[in-house]
């Protein structure tokens, strides 16, 4: 297995999801080590969680609790194989969360604070501004942990954090083709920050290696623009590809996403979707203000970590779009994590997508939600205007749609957006 492949295969897993094959078709769906899956590929853990077909709630929740020790323990060790299989590449925070080894980030430094941190061995690697939020990534100096490092510049009063690593939402495989330019139709454009998404109409690197299209972000641009007869949700819309991951071990990580905003502004693009989840980062957090006041709404999808999860960012940012998944029948999917806020929720499972090379995937997660809503948005908010955002949204809400089961209702935000957008899997 290639490198880029092994390590998307380990991102997917983070997120409690693998990659198989059923009758010809990629199938992506959610498991866990050592346990049975029922039909559809979700989980058997005991007798309670049998009872999914059963639209009670309470059921459900329950079923929950026992998977959210399972899907830690999933996290935790994706981590560590991780940093086991990229030792010079990545590290885990003091939070246990990966990311880049050996560097650091700091916000806004000051030519006094570099002075400072050069005496104690740091370097900069780079020093740049997106959308004027200032900030250096620094070299940690020679057998000092990421830990230690924190601490210093902390002391010295840096704002300071580890480049975090922000892992696939849903599932898909990397594959070594390049995106380049694409003959993507002449509309609305809308923005994919993921891994490559092939037939991009504009596509950016932003990590060792990129662009390239892999599955992932393809499928989560086919699920907006609609190809190979797949439904989007906005079809003819002209996708501005930000690959964050190339074939860099550490892709993904908060710098290159804050990047990729910059870049979307810079484009005039309107709306960005995002199905990578990680922790929060205060560098990403600064730039994700800074895009929003310019006008771009961001769209992002809570992850598939179960609910007991730690909430996850970029979709927990205040007025980030957070968006959840339901199946072919309109319930949450068990393996939703959660964010601060949920808005809205999408088709996220019993569906297809369309890979590289037009395969056509079967695909499961949150990752595939958000898209759905991203190009509604697009559609109602074509260009960056602040002043249209208010009326926008309100399109949106006029066609979200409540499940009636009511003791659902709290997972699934303003209501279900694009219900009759999902391409079924047969």
């Amino acid at each position: 297995m290639k490198r880029t492949t092994r390590y998307l295969a380990l991102s997917m897993a983070a997120a409690g999801l693998v990659l198989g094959v059923t009758a010809g078709r990629a199938q992506l769906v959610p498991s866990l080590p050592g346990m049975p899956s029922l039909p559809g590929g979700l989980p058997s853990v005991g007798r309670s969680i049998t009872s999914l077909a059963d639209p009670v709630i309470d059921r459900v929740e329950a079923a929950s609790r026992t998977t959210a020790r399972q899907l830690a323990q999933v996290r935790r060790a994706t981590f560590a194989q991780l940093v086991r299989d990229h030792p010079n590449a990545i590290a885990l925070d003091p939070m246990g969360f990966p990311a880049r080894a050996g560097e650091v980030v700091v916000d806004a430094p000051s030519d006094a604070l570099l002075a400072a941190v050069g005496r104690l061995g740091f370097t900069v690697i780079e020093r740049d501004d997106v959308l004027g939020v200032g900030f250096v990534r620094l070299r940690v100096p020679p057998g000092k942990s990421l830990k230690a490092a924190l601490a210093v510049l902390e002391k010295l009063g840096g704002e300071v954090s580890a480049d975090q690593l922000h892992l696939p939402s849903g599932s898909g495989a990397s594959i070594g083709m390049s995106a380049g330019e694409g003959s993507g139709a002449r509309g609305t454009m809308v923005g994919v920050i993921d891994g490559g998404a092939e037939g991009a109409a504009l596509t950016k690197g932003f990590a060792t290696g990129a662009p390239r299209a892999n599955d992932h972000g393809t499928a989560v641009a086919s699920l907006i623009a609609g190809s190979n007869g797949i439904h989007g949700s906005l079809p003819a819309a002209r996708i501005v590809s930000a690959d964050v991951y190339g074939s860099d071990p550490a892709g993904g990580n908060a710098t290159a996403i804050a990047k990729a905003l910059g870049w979307l502004v810079e484009q005039r693009v309107s709306v960005a979707t995002i199905s990578l989840v990680g922790p929060t980062n205060p560098l990403l957090a600064r730039v994700v203000a800074a895009a929003q006041k310019r006008g771009l709404i961001i769209v992002a999808a809570v992850g598939n970590n179960g609910p007991a999860a730690p909430p996850a960012y970029p979709a927990s940012y205040p007025g980030v779009i957070a968006v959840t998944g339901v199946d072919g029948r309109g319930r949450p999917l068990i393996e939703a994590g959660r964010a601060s806020h949920v808005d809205y929720a999408a088709p996220g499972a019993d569906m297809l997508a369309s890979g590289v090379g037009g395969r056509r995937l079967k695909v499961r997660g949150t990752s595939f939600a958000a898209p759905l809503v991203a190009g509604r948005v697009a559609a109602a908010y074509p260009s960056l205007d602040p002043g249209r955002i208010h009326a926008a949204l309100a399109e949106v809400d006029a066609e979200a749609k409540k499940i009636g089961r009511k003791a659902e209702e709290k997972f699934i935000g303003r209501g279900i957006v694009c219900a009759d957008c999902r391409t079924p899997a047969q």
